[in-house]
């Protein structure tokens, strides 16, 4: 059974930080690439990192990268999305996605497996 747990959301306010966390099962942890979405009320689900099972992160072009950092803890099965300096824009519902390849994809609908999402809402 897959498994996606996302974690650490909540309520803040512009320029604080937050860790965001996603506990995956141990049977993909280690051959698929783990990605984070975000989705805002009446908008797209939309890219913003993933991390592949060498480690290797990817964002999306025009990223948040310099506030945004994926990473991941291979001993806890979890992946991580360190956001700074955060927006009242970043305010969505965070979602944890897995596919089994090597290179992520940004298309949401390339994802198999994903958790129930956490909600981050960043006050002005």
């Amino acid at each position: 059974q897959v498994q996606l747990v996302e974690s650490g959301g909540g309520l803040v306010q512009a320029g604080d930080s937050l860790r965001l966390s996603c506990v995956a099962s141990a049977n993909i942890f280690s051959t698929y690439t783990l990605a984070w979405f975000r989705q805002a009320p009446g908008k797209e689900r939309k890219f913003v990192a993933a991390i592949n099972w060498s480690g290797i992160p990817t964002y999306p072009s025009d990223s948040e990268k310099d506030r945004f950092t994926v990473s991941r803890d291979n001993a806890k099965n979890t992946v991580f999305l360190q956001m700074n300096s955060l927006k009242p824009e970043d305010t969505a519902v965070y979602y944890c996605a897995a596919d089994r390849t090597f290179y992520p994809g940004t298309d949401w609908p390339l994802y198999e497996y994903w958790g129930q999402g956490t909600q981050v809402t960043v006050s002005s």
